[in-house]
């Protein structure tokens, strides 16, 4: 019997030996574009609005909460694309100040650009609230700074509005509407800055510069650890600068970056023409074009870059200069306002279009890197609706009017529901070192 016994260990462990590690399960990460509208005090009760954002904006990111323990594919990470809340609280920063920048009246958005301490009493608290719900569930997260998450956003000098134009003649573009630019990030270092509570102490932090400005995170998942990159918008040279020095010292570490103007809503490296920063300011800034050609085409960790900011969705693949497949998608809901007509709110009488809300829209990219060939499976769900796009039978007639007239209902549902096909993952980064 005891040689019986030892022959059954023995036949035991040479099982174990032979048996292959187990495959990395999939995993998710949530990507919340731009919460603005939810966030913004004008959309609330209080203010004589159909429903409260505030309510939209706090279950959106409930949802991405309970994603957590999500059965199949829990959530591993969180990316916010920027223009968290709407408001500014200056006319000017003082660097621009400064500089001599300066600010000219503009009609067309002197209203939207009035300047409010409501955005530090009402709009970043509500933000904090929203983001503490991931920091509760124990989420890592990262989050780059839009244009509305300046502490001053202004009509620039030297791009003045036309003023004689009929009012279904006007178009986005400079020449009729002047040039937007943005200074000043106390607002945004106060909410999501280095020394923060969301970060400070905290070992996935990994890496910062402008205070927070722009930042870097890790997280481990399916077998790999990940860097992900959130970037100030059109950054400049040194914020590229330190991004190269952050891979520097991750190599070899499959890296997202993030950032919040990247993408227009045709897949081009192309700005809102109204807010061009490397156009008015290019000591400071790179535009989607220079930041491809000096950071994001020349790393080979870098293999996914999300941006938000323009309304609707995009997406393109580009190898970078040793042949490896870069992965852009623009993803930004902002525009949604259909919960908003649901609840009686009536159309905006000058944009002609529901007053943009966001609808509670969210993207979730599910990682399965034991498939034969590596995948991410995007699917865009909502918080409000509690259903992915493919679920809502009206989501084409819904959306597609406002934000891509010229798609199909077929291409317009595969903008939000499609396969990333990673290809060569396994070639650069190697196989995984253990399921997690």
């Amino acid at each position: 019997m005891r040689l019986l016994a030892l022959f059954i260990v023995v036949l035991n462990l040479a099982a174990c030996a032979a048996a292959p590690p187990p495959a990395p399960a999939p995993f998710s990460i949530a990507v919340i574009p731009d919460t603005q509208n939810m966030v913004s005090y004008k959309h609330q009760r209080g203010e004589g609005f159909a429903l409260d954002g505030s309510v939209q904006f706090l279950q959106q990111m409930d949802t991405i909460a309970g994603w957590r323990d999500a059965n199949g594919a829990p959530l591993a990470f969180v990316v916010g694309v920027g223009d968290v809340w709407q408001h500014q609280s200056l006319e000017m920063d003082a660097e621009h100040r400064a500089r001599g920048f300066q600010r000219i009246p503009n009609p067309y958005f002197d209203s939207e650009l009035a300047v409010t301490d409501r955005v530090l009493s009402e709009e970043i608290p509500l933000a904090v609230a929203g983001y503490s719900k991931l920091d509760a569930a124990g989420i890592p997260f990262g989050v780059a700074p839009g244009n509305h998450d300046h502490d001053a956003m202004w009509s620039a000098a030297g791009y003045p509005p036309q003023l004689d134009i009929a009012p279904q003649a006007i178009r986005m573009l400079p020449e009729h509407l002047g040039m937007l630019h943005i200074g000043g990030l106390d607002n945004f270092r106060s909410a999501f800055g280095a020394d923060s509570d969301f970060f400070a102490g905290r070992d996935w932090y990994v890496a910062s510069t402008n205070g927070g400005g722009s930042s870097a995170q890790t997280f481990r998942a399916g077998g790999y650890t990940f860097l992900h990159i959130a970037l100030e918008m059109q950054p400049s040279d040194e914020v590229i600068a330190w991004a190269h020095g952050v891979i520097d010292a991750h190599p070899g570490v499959p890296t997202i970056v993030s950032t919040h103007d990247y993408l227009n809503t045709a897949g081009e490296r192309l700005p809102n023409p109204i807010v061009d920063l490397a156009l008015v300011d290019p000591e400071q800034h790179n535009s989607a074009q220079q930041l491809w050609d000096k950071l994001l085409s020349r790393r080979d960790e870098i293999f996914l870059v999300l941006c938000g900011h323009q309304h609707a969705q995009s997406r393109r693949v580009d190898a970078n200069v040793n042949g490896f497949a870069v992965h852009q998608v623009l993803a930004d809901y902002q525009g949604r306002g259909q919960s908003g007509l649901d609840a009686g709110q009536p159309i905006d009488p000058r944009r002609r279009m529901p007053t943009g809300l966001g609808d509670g829209w969210f993207r979730l990219m599910e990682f399965d890197l034991a498939a034969d060939t590596p995948v991410i499976r995007v699917r865009t769900y909502s918080s409000h609706y509690r259903a992915y796009a493919g679920e809502v039978p009206q989501y084409a007639p819904w959306y597609k009017r406002w934000e891509q007239p010229q798609l199909s209902d077929e291409a317009f549902l595969a903008g939000d529901e499609f396969d990333l096909p990673l290809a060569d993952f396994r070639a650069r980064f190697g196989p995984a070192a253990s399921a997690d």
